[in-house]
C-alpha cells in the first residue's frame, strides 16, 4: 500500500474513535491526548515505506519521536491523561450550546485538527518522494535547528510547571503567590515560548522536505502554514479568558510579544496581587 493513502486511513481511524469518544464520554480533550502520538506514527510509516534505506527519512522519524515524547510526557504530567478536559472546551461549549459545538466538535475538534496532524508531517512524504536525494549540510543546520527549538520548547515548559507548582504551594500554605501568572525566564520574552517552539520545529521540519526536493516551493509547507493559524486562534481565546481572570494581565500584553520571543517594549508595571 503506498504510505500515503495508509497514513489518510490511519488518520480516518483515529478521527474517528476521537469522535465516538467524545459522544460517549462528554470529554472533547481526545484528539489532544493523541496530539503527540499520531504524527510519529505517520513519519515512521514513511521510512518503513522506504524501508529504513533513507537516511533523511530516518533523520526526520527520529527527531519527530523526540518530539513525541517530549511532548507527550509534557502533557502526562499535567494529568492530560487522566480524564481532565481542556478548560476551553467548557466555556466554548457553553458561549455555543449544545447543537452548534456538536457542529463545532466534528469540523474542528475532530475533522479538521486530525487532517493538520497529517499536513504537518507530510515533508516526509516529500521526503519519500525524493528519496535517494544524498544529505547535505542543510539537512545538518535544520535538524541542529530542529532540536534547538525542542530545548527551547523543553525550557519554556519546565519553567511554567514550575511556576504553577510554586504557585500552589503558596496558595495551599496560605499565602500570596508573587504573581497569578508567569512573566519570568523566557516567558519575559513571549507571552507563549512554548507555542513559538512548538510552531517552529514543524517550520523546520518542513526544510527537510524542501532540502530533499531542491525547492521551498513544496505544497506541504500548507501543514506549517495552518498550525500557525490555529495557534494564533487558540492564542487569542486563550488570552481573553485569562484576561478575564487577571486583569493584571493587559499589562503584561502591552509589554510583551505575544509568540516571537522579544525584548520587552517597555518597564513593566508590577501587578497587584
Amino acid at each position: 500500500m503506498h504510505p500515503l493513502l495508509l497514513v489518510i486511513l490511519v488518520a480516518g481511524a483515529v478521527a474517528v474513535f476521537c469522535w465516538i469518544a467524545s459522544l460517549a464520554s462528554n470529554d472533547h480533550s481526545w484528539v489532544d491526548r493523541l496530539w503527540s502520538i499520531v504524527p510519529v506514527a505517520y513519519v515512521w510509516i514513511f521510512a518503513a515505506a522506504a524501508g529504513f534505506a533513507d537516511p533523511r527519512l530516518d533523520v526526520m522519524a527520529g527527531l519527530v519521536t523526540l518530539w513525541g515524547a517530549r511532548l507527550t510526557f509534557n502533557f502526562a504530567r499535567k494529568g492530560g491523561y487522566t480524564g481532565v478536559e481542556d478548560y476551553r472546551w467548557p466555556i466554548l461549549r457553553e458561549r455555543l450550546g449544545p447543537a452548534r459545538f456538536a457542529v463545532f466538535n466534528i469540523l474542528f475538534i475532530v475533522l479538521y485538527q486530525h487532517a493538520l496532524l497529517v499536513l504537518i508531517t507530510l515533508p516526509a512524504y516529500t521526503a519519500y518522494e525524493n528519496r535517494g536525494t544524498p544529505l547535505s549540510i542543510l539537512d545538518f543546520v535544520v535538524a541542529l535547528v530542529f532540536l534547538a527549538l525542542l530545548a527551547g520548547e523543553t525550557i519554556a515548559d519546565q519553567q511554567q510547571w514550575d511556576f504553577h507548582r510554586a504557585k500552589k504551594a503558596a496558595i495551599d500554605a496560605g499565602q500570596v503567590p508573587t504573581s497569578r501568572f508567569l512573566q519570568t525566564g523566557l516567558w519575559r520574552y513571549s507571552r507563549h515560548p512554548n507555542f513559538f517552539f512548538e510552531q517552529a520545529q514543524w517550520w523546520a521540519f518542513f526544510f527537510f522536505g524542501a532540502v530533499a526536493a531542491g525547492t521551498v516551493f513544496e505544497w506541504t509547507i500548507l501543514g506549517a502554514v495552518l498550525l500557525t493559524g490555529l495557534f494564533v486562534g487558540s492564542t487569542i481565546f486563550t488570552e481573553a479568558i485569562t484576561k478575564s481572570k487577571y486583569p493584571e494581565y493587559a499589562d503584561y500584553q502591552a509589554t510583551t510579544s505575544p509568540i516571537v520571543p522579544l525584548p520587552p517594549r517597555r518597564t513593566r508595571v508590577a501587578s497587584p496581587a
